[in-house]
């Protein structure tokens, strides 16, 4: 599959992803070798984990990373419960000794997390590292290991190899620096917000149903707003939110109604300041030069 065919597949699927990011995907796909998308957060890094599992027909595997994660959470861990409950059942029944031992150590007893469930699947399926930089570096530093081999030894049932080796996506929004070791093994790719054509296709796509000079001033609202200094810009998840709240309104034109306008906001901004900071004459001033 070339990158251009990538790209429309992608696309067909709901994507409108720039040349440089299909070009990255295609690169990695055709390498083996795991995609690293830096960027902040609301600009579709996640979704392209998604729609990468639709096009290939494939499952996705996610593992949210966040401070404190270890490695029984994103690998394996046993079923303690079932563990304990089979101690006493076999106490009763008089059993005892390596023989309940290594029932109990067995893969009826193995709780598959996301990094173990992704290489033993039949088929290769989409991995997606999702924020990667919220996890220690202990974590991920292990988990450079896990991608290098692409196998994970369980001390009780020795060494588990990939069945088949999975598409590895990881996201970063730049909570802390990542480490040299993991930019030199990942391709990259920098996923920033989209220019306003791009946005202008990603509507259309999603939300087809929008009259073009509502979704022209949708899209100009949103990027002269991304302008202000906000605490947190909106995302392209918050401009489908806030297009889909006008038309469930019945909200034709940002101009008709400023009252309207500054109440479907709360699709857009998510914190006080952002609320205290853009009023009715900020937005007014914003909408007016939408279309």
């Amino acid at each position: 599959m070339s990158w251009n065919t990538l790209q429309s597949d992608m696309a067909t699927a709901g994507y409108i992803a720039s040349d440089d990011l299909a070009m990255a995907v295609h690169l990695s796909l055709s390498l083996g070798r795991p995609l690293l998308l830096e960027g902040a957060a609301g600009v579709g890094k996640t979704e392209v984990a998604r729609v990468l599992s639709v096009v290939r027909s494939t499952q996705l595997i996610r593992l949210q990373c966040y401070e404190g994660l270890d490695a029984s959470q994103a690998i394996y861990e046993w079923n303690y419960q079932r563990q304990l409950l089979s101690i006493r059942a076999a106490a009763e029944d008089g059993e005892s000794g390596k023989t309940v031992e290594a029932r109990l150590f067995s893969e009826d007893y193995l709780l598959e997390r996301p990094l173990l469930k992704a290489i033993r699947q039949a088929e290769s399926p989409v991995l997606l590292i999702d924020e990667i930089d919220r996890a220690d570096e202990e974590f991920e530093a292990y988990l450079l290991e896990v991608l290098s081999d692409f196998q994970i030894t369980i001390p009780e049932l020795g060494t588990v190899a990939a069945t088949s080796r999975p598409v590895v996506l990881l996201t970063a929004n730049g909570t802390r620096d990542l480490s040299d070791a993991l930019r030199r093994r990942c391709l990259y790719a920098h996923v920033g917000y989209p220019d306003r054509e791009t946005e202008l296709a990603i509507l259309r796509a999603r939300l087809p149903e929008v009259e073009s000079a509502l979704a022209q001033q949708i899209v100009g609202f949103v990027q002269s707003l991304r302008k202000e200094e906000l605490e947190k810009n909106p995302g392209i998840a918050e401009m489908l939110d806030f297009a889909a709240a006008l038309m469930g309104l019945g909200v034709a034109d940002l101009n008709r109604d400023p009252a309207l306008l500054q109440a479907t906001l709360a699709t857009l901004l998510k914190t006080e300041a952002d609320r205290l900071n853009i009023t009715t004459e900020v937005s007014e001033r914003l909408a007016g030069r939408a279309g």
